[in-house]
């Protein structure tokens, strides 16, 4: 069984209501459940929240909510990882036997049922303990700086200050939209960053992390000026 597991708590401080906030005219988790219905592969989608009129946007999009999360994995400090372990132990303990889960985070509006096909299809291609969305950085991090403790500039990396910039290596961060995981092997080492995760690499411009009104309001802009299939293409 395929598993889509949606971390959605109720206690965002910088946006409050985050995960249910209207985004481009429909709750913000929207975009997220349909991306994962769309894409055909999940036996049952599940959001894991600890808030009723979050569970109550869920259910009216076609998700499950068969538990509420405990409070004490559900605060500012707790690891996505534990969230996926909770839902997956849970699962198990029902009777569900989950060969494969993808988590799929709630402010993702830019997220595509494509991508995240492209990501099964990677992780039984190459039999990846888990797969994740990454793109590039627009700068190149060995150019970084830092400001010292005598308020000076400094370069992280000053080797590389005469170094072309085709020739530094291309970096990579998480973007933040969803993570494939073989359930057993998540299951031992609770890692989303295993070993031998591969990338699903997505172009910078469907990447932006959405964690202050600031980025809110660049992200519908974003959103808009695409005229993104809302759908999942």
């Amino acid at each position: 069984m395929n598993v889509a597991i949606i971390p959605a708590r109720g206690g965002s401080k910088r946006i409050p209501g985050k995960n249910i906030k209207s985004f481009a005219g429909q709750p913000i988790i929207k975009y997220s459940m349909e991306a994962a219905i769309k894409t055909q592969l999940f036996q049952r989608i599940i959001v894991s929240t600890d808030d009723e009129r979050i569970a109550e946007i869920a259910r009216e999009g076609g998700a499950e909510v068969p538990f509420i999360r405990p409070a004490e994995i559900s605060d500012d400090f707790t690891p996505t990882a534990d969230v996926i372990h909770h839902a997956l132990a849970w699962l198990d303990a029902d009777g569900a036997q989950v060969e494969y889960a993808c988590c799929i985070y709630a402010t993702a509006p830019f997220v595509s049922s494509e991508y995240i096909k492209r990501g099964y299809e990677l992780l039984l291609e190459k039999q990846r303990s888990s797969v994740f969305s990454v793109t590039t950085f627009s700068f190149p991090i060995f150019r970084a700086l830092k400001i010292n403790d005598r308020g000076q500039l400094e370069m992280f990396w000053p080797e590389y200050e005469y170094t072309r910039s085709n020739d530094l290596t291309e970096a990579y961060h998480d973007a933040g939209q969803f993570y494939w995981l073989d359930s057993a092997k998540f299951i031992q080492t609770k890692k989303l960053y295993s070993s031998d995760a591969s990338p699903v690499i997505l172009p910078r411009y469907l990447v932006q992390d959405i964690d202050t009104p600031e980025d809110w309001e660049m992200a519908e802009r974003m959103f808009r000026a695409l005229q993104f299939d809302n759908n999942g293409k």
